[in-house]
Formats: structure tokens, C-alpha cells, sequence
């Protein structure tokens, strides 16, 4: 790489994008958030224009390296990771992680959904009703049997360590890390009351916080903080 990688995501928000930008602050890997720019906005949207490129993609994140244009949160991770040794080398680790990644995205879909349960062209405020039905069964039911599932991944992990594929840090201990956070922040009462029971998992989070590229971006004005117009959101209501 000559140049900086490009991040195509929206400006003032974590989003899908906090799972890339993550991984390129753990490289030391320089990049431009370039929707933070200025005239950022038109060259996100260009990128998502058949008519001006040959791959569109459907939304953000993008990432553009050199000449390659890459959508998709996991499809990224995987490309970044064989780049900047966050992955490991044989296949079979490769698919592992991207396996374990995607199942992120399934959680990180769910989470959208409890303030959005009926359609995004509405607001929250239109669905308030179906949203405290969704965000109840996804407290009771969902967060505990994907956290169930991460737990045994990382506990089980044949590579000790603490972490969750192999023997060293991978773009999915990044990325749980940055679960774990979002989960905090959106249901904080609820994740009170669960952390107990996944020792191994908070261990991992609290290991990733230390790693010292991490703790700089999270102290530092790159990190966008959390709020009420991105995918973890805080409504008291739905965190009961």
C-alpha cells in the first residue's frame, strides 16, 4: 500500500464501520474516514453508484485498497486480516474466523432490529410498541444464546491464550470486543446482570481494551461515541 486505505462510512457514527476501523487501528494502518472529510459525503455515495464503478456495493462499510473496492463488514475483516496478520494463515483457520465473524453480523442485525422492528423508513418513535416486544425476547432469549455460543468459543478455543481462534489476536476478538461494548451501552441493566455468567468472554474484552493502538483509539477523538442514530442505541424503555 502507497496510500492510506479509504473507509467509506457515515459521518458521527459507529455503525458497521467500528468493526473495520477497529481492526485498522490494531494494524497501525493508515486510512482515511473519508465521510469525515470535507465533500466526504459525495465520494461515499460514489461508491455505491453502478454507474460510476464496476462493483457497487449495496451500502456501507467500503473499503477501498489500491485498486480494490470491498463491501461488506466480514468481507473486509477477511482481506485486512490476511494483510495485517489478524487472521490466521492455513484456510481452515480463515474460514473459522470468517464463520465466527459472520455470526457477529447475525447479532449485530438483531440488535438493529429491537428499535427498528418493523421497517428503518420508519422512526423509532413510529414502532415504539413492537420494539419493546422485540427488545424483550432479544434480552431474554437472544443476547444469552449468542453470548452462550461466544463463551464456549473462546473458553473451548484449543489455542489458549483467552482469545478466540488460535493462539494470538484475530479481527474477531476485535470485533467481540467491540460487541461486548455495544451491548454495555444499548443495555446496560441487562448486560449487568448477564456478565457473570461468561467470564471468558469478558476476559477477552478486557484484554483487547489493553492492547496499547486500542486504548489510544478509544481515548482519542477518532472514536465516535455511541448514540441514539446508530445500530446500539439507549432507550431505558427496551432494557428493562
Amino acid at each position: 500500500m502507497t496510500t492510506p486505505y479509504q473507509l467509506y462510512y457515515w459521518d458521527g457514527l459507529q455503525g458497521r464501520g467500528e468493526f473495520v476501523r477497529l481492526a485498522l487501528e490494531e494494524a497501525a494502518a493508515p486510512y482515511v474516514d473519508v465521510a469525515r472529510q470535507k465533500k466526504g459525503m459525495p465520494e461515499l455515495l460514489a461508491c455505491l453508484d453502478g454507474g460510476q464503478v464496476d462493483h457497487p456495493s449495496f451500502a456501507p462499510p467500503v473499503l477501498r485498497a489500491g485498486e480494490l473496492l470491498i463491501g461488506q463488514t466480514a468481507n473486509i475483516l477477511m482481506y485486512l486480516g490476511a494483510k495485517h496478520g489478524l487472521a490466521p494463515r492455513a484456510e481452515a483457520g480463515r474460514l473459522w474466523t470468517n464463520q465466527l465473524q459472520l455470526t457477529i453480523t447475525d447479532i449485530v442485525s438483531e440488535v438493529h432490529d429491537t428499535h427498528h422492528p418493523i421497517s428503518t423508513n420508519l422512526y423509532y418513535e413510529d414502532q415504539k410498541k413492537e420494539a419493546k416486544a422485540r427488545a424483550r425476547d432479544f434480552r431474554e432469549q437472544r443476547i444469552p444464546k449468542f453470548l452462550d455460543y461466544f463463551e464456549g468459543v473462546v473458553a473451548r478455543n484449543p489455542g489458549r491464550g483467552g482469545y478466540a481462534v488460535g493462539s494470538r489476536l484475530t479481527y474477531v476478538d476485535l470485533s467481540l470486543f467491540q460487541l461486548v461494548e455495544g451491548l454495555r451501552y444499548a443495555f446496560p441493566k441487562t448486560m449487568a446482570r448477564l456478565e457473570p455468567s461468561y467470564p471468558s468472554l469478558i476476559a477477552l474484552r478486557d484484554k483487547v481494551a489493553l492492547r496499547p493502538n486500542i486504548a489510544a483509539y478509544v481515548r482519542s477523538k477518532r472514536r465516535i461515541p455511541f448514540n441514539e442514530d446508530c445500530i446500539f442505541r439507549r432507550y431505558p424503555e427496551l432494557d428493562k
